[in-house]
């Protein structure tokens, strides 16, 4: 498996992604919600890494076609969508972009929801309410646009209040006995809820929080604490990698299925936080992440759908519960591979490669 086929495979995603999937929750894109929202987001990335004018132009024109969906009253999981505008306002100088920016910036600052800790509380576009509760997909979700708004606008203030959620997040869903996070935190209750060391949950902070670094270096001091509890966080995922490079739905439960949108954001972060010098320069963190590229590459099929994804999932009743949540290709799976597909294009990997052959996912 050399670069050209990572470079195939990644090719084969993004066509799949912009494909008409009308009526497929996973898979329509053109809806304003998270998991587009994550789509598009990890397209951007792509279109970075790989220096695709096509790809940016398509995002261009997917916000033209999609923004009047957008006008509802906003919570987090439809937050994720901004993320691109900075970007594509540099890109295209449309002056709404810019604009739009300041103003869901300015909602998330001054009037989201926010628990008693002063965490974004997790707000969804279903008609349901997660009172007091706080989810490591927030900081993907969320923070992660905040942080871009904070550098587009230069806004030390922002990126100060991006800062704070990541540590409040890293903080209030820390296992301190294992090192990871898990999904959710009741503020009211004072608990984890089901207690689940989720996978996907870990991989959206493990992604995001140096994706939220990069932005707001320049207009705010990163603390040391959030170096310390990222590189904890880190370590700790890494030791729970299964041998044949995945990670569990559920990371601590080995009998529970592999699951590869969680294992391609925690192999991401590993890459991302290696560059902005939030890891330290180790072989183990190369390791696990080349491991995870090799295995997730096996579940990327000759349509470009990645399997092996698991789908919505709220912070369930029991830990059990988890490994019920049933596998189907998303948007979220497609992005967070074609994320790491693309690091992996823009880092060369091709020389730690060996044989095999990626065909269609078990």
């Amino acid at each position: 498996m050399g670069l050209l086929l990572i470079e195939g495979q990644a090719e084969r995603i993004w066509l799949q992604m912009k494909m008409d999937h009308l009526g497929n929750w996973g898979m329509d894109i053109n809806k304003w919600d998270w998991v587009p929202g994550v789509g598009v987001i990890a397209l951007l990335d792509y279109a970075e890494a790989v220096r695709s004018q096509e790809v940016k132009e398509y995002l261009l024109n997917w916000v033209r076609q999609n923004k009047e969906k957008a006008e509802q009253e906003p919570v987090i999981n439809s937050i994720a969508p901004y993320a691109i505008f900075p970007e594509l306002y540099r890109e295209s100088g449309d002056e709404w972009l810019k604009e739009e920016t300041s103003r869901v910036a300015q909602w998330l600052v001054l009037y989201a929801p926010r628990t008693r800790e002063g965490a974004f509380e997790h707000t969804v576009t279903e008609n349901v309410e997660f009172s007091e509760q706080v989810w490591a997909d927030t900081v993907f979700m969320a923070v992660l646009f905040l942080a871009r708004a904070a550098k587009l606008l230069g806004n030390s203030a922002y990126a100060e209040e991006a800062q704070h959620q990541v540590l409040l997040h890293l903080r209030l869903l820390e296992d301190r006995d294992a090192g990871v996070l898990f999904h959710g935190w009741n503020c009211s209750t004072a608990d984890h809820m089901s207690a689940a060391r989720w996978t996907r949950a870990n991989a959206w902070i493990a992604a995001g929080v140096p994706m939220v670094v990069e932005e707001i270096a320049r207009l705010a001091d990163i603390s040391q604490e959030l170096h310390e509890r990222y590189l904890r966080l880190m370590t700790s995922l890494v030791s729970f990698q299964q041998s044949e490079g995945l990670w569990s739905t559920v990371m601590n439960e080995s009998s529970y299925y592999r699951e590869v949108s969680g294992s391609a954001g925690i192999a991401y972060g590993i890459w991302k936080g290696l560059e902005s010098g939030l890891l330290p320069a180790d072989e183990s963190f190369e390791t696990a992440a080349r491991k995870a590229l090799l295995a997730i590459r096996l579940y990327i099929g000759e349509d470009g759908m990645v399997g092996g994804v698991s789908g919505g999932t709220p912070v369930m009743e029991s830990v059990e519960a988890y490994n019920g949540i049933p596998v189907y290709p998303t948007l979220y799976g497609q992005g967070l591979t074609i994320m790491l597909l693309g690091e992996a294009i823009r880092r060369g990997e091709v020389d730690h490669e060996s044989g095999g052959t990626a065909g269609a996912y078990p």
